[in-house]
């Protein structure tokens, strides 16, 4: 049931900015001309990264043949806070419009934040880590297993538990995936190493050009070594009897106990004689 109730809950803010959309020009929802200096972006926005190039194509379109779908915005003590639209509130300021049409929302700080999130949450071109970051926060602010939010915002369940999984990246790891220095792919098959066997493998993905297929196979091995069959248990004991006897017949001293066998030597010239008679 609360997973039901919840996803009406955002569908219904999915459907208030389309609706403020569609009611655009009527009466019900005021579409200003509002001075660009004269608003804020909201403060939840969970997208960090913009690609200046892409907001600059925009901006040429939006001066050159107007802005067709307005910002969304709500009032705020000394003008307005962003609600939705930052990519065509910042390609407009990058090419220094004066203002841009604004439809006035009545919204407080909960929806803000909702808002903010649904709206990033659609776009095709969000950073893996960004999209990580909001769906942690949808499922902290409405207090939701994966499975419940998968259900309000129709994404698979894997795929909102494999993204959020990137979070446990280390910074390192998630800033080369912002830069997309690395792949989506790289970082997943990442997560669970330590944070310099991360650096490592990044290291080698951009010096080397690496696949995804390529860092996994190496991925693996490093995990074969670290639990290597061959390991001896403390509790292991053997029997170097036979060793030892050999090693006295050639006159080398030598001991054992358990799992361990030591051969003592007299000078360098003893040494210099075992290694030669072992390397034949």
């Amino acid at each position: 049931m609360k997973s039901q109730a919840l996803g009406r809950g955002l569908d219904a803010l999915f459907g208030e900015i389309d609706e403020a959309y569609d009611n655009e020009g009527s009466s019900k929802d005021s579409v200003l001309e509002i001075s660009l200096k004269d608003i804020r972006p909201n403060p939840f926005q969970p997208r960090k990264t913009f690609n200046e190039e892409s907001l600059l194509e925009l901006g040429e379109s939006i001066k050159k043949d107007g802005l067709i779908q307005p910002i969304v915005v709500a009032e705020d003590i000394d003008g307005y806070i962003l609600i939705a639209g930052e990519r065509r509130f910042r390609a407009s300021k990058m090419v220094k419009l004066k203002t841009i049409r604004a439809i006035l929302l009545n919204s407080d700080e909960h929806k803000m934040r909702q808002f903010a999130l649904i709206e990033n949450i659609q776009r095709e071109d969000l950073n893996p880590i960004e999209l990580a970051d909001a769906y942690n926060e949808l499922i902290k602010l409405h207090n939701v297993t994966h499975e419940e939010l998968s259900t309000m915002i129709h994404k698979s369940r894997t795929h909102i538990t494999n993204t959020i999984r990137l979070l446990q990246l280390s910074q390192k790891t998630q800033r080369a995936l912002l830069e997309k220095k690395i792949s989506a792919g790289h970082a997943k098959v990442m997560i669970g190493l330590d944070e310099k066997q991360q650096q490592l493998i990044v290291n080698s993905i951009i010096g080397q050009k690496l696949s995804v297929r390529e860092v996994e196979s190496i991925i693996k091995n490093m995990k074969e070594e670290n639990t290597h069959p061959m390991s001896i248990p403390d509790t292991a004991s053997y029997d170097f009897s036979a060793v030892k006897n050999k090693f006295d017949t050639l006159g080398y001293k030598s001991k054992f106990s358990k799992n361990k066998l030591t051969i003592e030597f007299d000078n360098e010239d003893q040494i210099n004689n075992f290694l030669n008679y072992f390397s034949k």
